[in-house]
């Protein structure tokens, strides 16, 4: 590999390859990006365990929690027991313009921090609800559960900010004190799913296994518990490389997810922060809503437990 260029004592290579077919978007484009927006990001990845998304030439696509043994001694690392795996992972802390810029060079299009900060990723920051839309659907359908759910935190006397995942979806990012144990946030989060949902469920749902949903826009309540979500201006590694883009609630409906990609996502910017600026600070959770919620069950475990219910039912109907 030749350097290109420097930036930050990056040494950048090979920045004129595409980033995928139908990326329409070349890793310069890619590091020019997260350059430029910098300063947006690194607020929402400061300190928090990082999960990238690579796309190596010739490799498909894959998601990277530890960071490979070549990593720059400068970048800042924290290393974590992975109960899924039964190992230690070695996350990358992706705390300033150089690691960003590091790590574009790797050709990470995706950053997935935490909800919660590396001392305890356990007790995370942000309540999240996930909003996915079913196949085929405008998204004036994912719009309408929007203000679902901007509607149930009103109720409950609770605000936040809201941003395109991306994809065809959105998320709204709930910032929570610290006086509620992750336990608690995960219910009141399954609560507001759940509240949102009854004000419209011909339009919303929060049925986790995706044959029950019967066409509503998903409400996902999962984003809990060392959970990762994808960072505010994050660039996806889909179609003409959209970015998970913060909108005003008030323009929800005026704007759709292609709106913001690598290429047009500073002119939108336009100079300004929206997610700092629309984001309000951390707020006390109801008790009266995480005690409703503890009274829902956690979405994967009912899930697993209404498929072997089925498969059982399948097996004694053969």
């Amino acid at each position: 590999m030749s350097s290109e260029a420097e930036r930050a004592g990056v040494e950048l290579t090979n920045l004129d390859q595409p980033l995928s077919p139908d990326a329409g978007a070349t890793k310069r484009d890619l590091v020019d990006y997260l350059d430029a927006v910098a300063d947006r990001i690194l607020p929402g990845l400061r300190d928090r365990p990082l999960t990238v998304l690579r796309v190596l030439r010739g490799r498909a696509p894959f998601m990277q929690k530890n960071v490979p043994k070549y990593t720059p001694d400068w970048v800042k690392t924290v290393t974590m027991w992975a109960e899924s795996s039964h190992r230690d992972v070695r996350y990358a802390l992706c705390d300033d313009r150089r690691t960003l810029l590091w790590l574009a060079n790797q050709r990470a299009v995706e950053y997935h921090p935490t909800l919660g900060l590396a001392d305890d990723i356990y007790r995370p920051t942000h309540l999240v609800l996930d909003l996915d839309p079913p196949p085929d659907s405008n998204f004036s359908a994912v719009v309408a559960a929007a203000a679902l759910v901007r509607q149930a935190l009103s109720d409950c006397g609770l605000s936040g900010a809201v941003k395109t995942s991306g994809a065809k979806g959105v998320h709204v990012f709930v910032p929570v004190d610290d006086n509620a144990p992750v336990e608690d946030v995960a219910a009141a989060t399954r609560a507001l799913a759940a509240r949102a949902e009854a004000l419209d469920p011909d339009c919303a749902t929060t049925a986790f296994i995706v044959e029950d949903r019967a066409g509503k826009v998903f409400i996902d309540s999962t984003r809990s518990g060392g959970a990762t979500v994808v960072a505010a201006y994050s660039p996806r590694l889909r179609a003409g490389t959209p970015v998970s883009f913060p909108v005003d609630w008030s323009d929800l409906d005026r704007i759709s997810p292609r709106d913001f990609t690598v290429h047009t996502a500073l002119d939108a910017l336009a100079g300004r922060d929206p997610w700092q600026q629309a984001m309000p600070g951390p707020q006390r959770l109801p008790e009266d809503l995480i005690a409703h919620g503890r009274t829902i069950p956690v979405a994967r475990v009912a899930a697993m437990h209404e498929g072997k219910r089925r498969a059982r039912a399948r097996r004694a109907a053969d």
